[in-house]
């Protein structure tokens, strides 16, 4: 299991509404090439994401799932990357002075990823999930997100 954390100048709530707005997540998520599609409702339990993973001409389709949504406390979302496997991901944001700390918890779930040696596989997430965190960082402190349209209540 990979575990970062990131201060980001901006409340848990700017943080939740670039996390609702599934037309973002290509922007924040490293390895996310595009959107296809967001289920009506994201990120409602169930909804998911239609998203492409990698690079031209090796792009897969594939989606990502929220599992659970708790603005803007934690969202936890089943992430699927074939033939890498799929994984748990969970945003936790406490308030802070000055802004909030998000933790980014991974979890790998199947795949090749259980073949990896688990200190190489942490090596690995640890420096991909912080630039997902910097990239969800920016977002929120430049106002991006779904601010000004009702955010999905729990």
């Amino acid at each position: 299991m990979s575990v970062d954390y990131r201060f980001i100048k901006a409340e848990p709530e700017r943080v939740f509404d670039v996390l609702a707005d599934g037309w973002l997540f290509a922007s924040w998520v490293v390895g996310a090439s595009r959107i296809r599609d967001v289920d009506e409702g994201w990120p409602q339990r169930g909804t998911d994401i239609h998203h492409s993973v990698g690079l031209w001409p090796a792009v897969l389709d594939d989606r990502t799932t929220a599992l659970e949504w708790d603005p803007p406390r934690r969202l936890v979302l089943k992430a699927r990357g074939w033939p890498i496997g799929a994984v748990q991901v969970t945003f936790e944001a406490k308030p802070v002075r000055g802004g909030c700390v998000v933790r980014f918890t991974e979890d790998p779930l199947g795949g090749i990823a259980r073949f990896i040696p688990r200190f190489l596989l942490d090596a690995a997430l640890h420096v991909r999930n912080a630039e997902t965190l910097r990239r969800l960082a920016y977002l929120a402190e430049g106002g991006a997100g779904a601010h000004g349209k009702p955010s999905p209540q729990a």
